[in-house]
């Protein structure tokens, strides 16, 4: 019996082949996919869509900013501070935006820095009901389990 992706010959009885480590025997045991597995892909699309709702906010602060010294004629303090306010509320949501995309793609491809930052960002998240709270839950549970740190690594190349 021989392997299928190396070649080497396999003695009777071998589970995975001692060249390349490839797995012999049952069909089936490839397909069946963990919790982590199952869920990294959909977790990563969320954190996507998340980031881009905060973009959009973001957006409309920077413009309403330079608008705002247009708008505001009356009160001196508004006029000179309020474009000041915006735009750091602006930046935030830029952040946040930009943070959630990245991490978004970084759970997708099974980056190392990725459960870590998504980890972070969704005990952060419990904190804002009810979208926050919803995806905070999903990720703790889809990234926190017995095995979820030993097999992200596994996923991510990191031995």
């Amino acid at each position: 019996m021989f392997c299928n992706a190396c070649g080497s010959e396999l003695q009777p009885g071998y589970n995975v082949c001692p060249k390349c480590g490839k797995v012999i025997g049952d069909p089936v045991s490839h397909v069946t996919r963990s919790r982590l597995q199952n869920h990294l892909s959909i977790l990563g699309v969320l954190w996507i869509i998340v980031g881009i709702l905060f973009l959009i906010p973001s957006f409309g602060l920077f413009f309403a900013s330079g608008a705002a010294h247009y708008v505001i004629h009356d009160n001196f303090f508004a006029r000179t501070f309020g474009p000041a306010v915006l735009t750091a509320i602006g930046g935030t949501f830029l952040v946040l935006g930009v943070g959630g995309i990245l991490v978004g793609i970084g759970l997708r491809d099974h980056k190392p820095w990725a459960r870590t930052v998504a980890i972070v960002l969704g005990i952060l998240s419990l904190f804002h009901p009810p979208v926050g709270t919803a995806l905070g839950i999903y990720t703790l549970w889809v990234l926190i389990s017995d095995d979820g740190g030993v097999e992200y690594r596994r996923l991510s190349g990191v031995a």
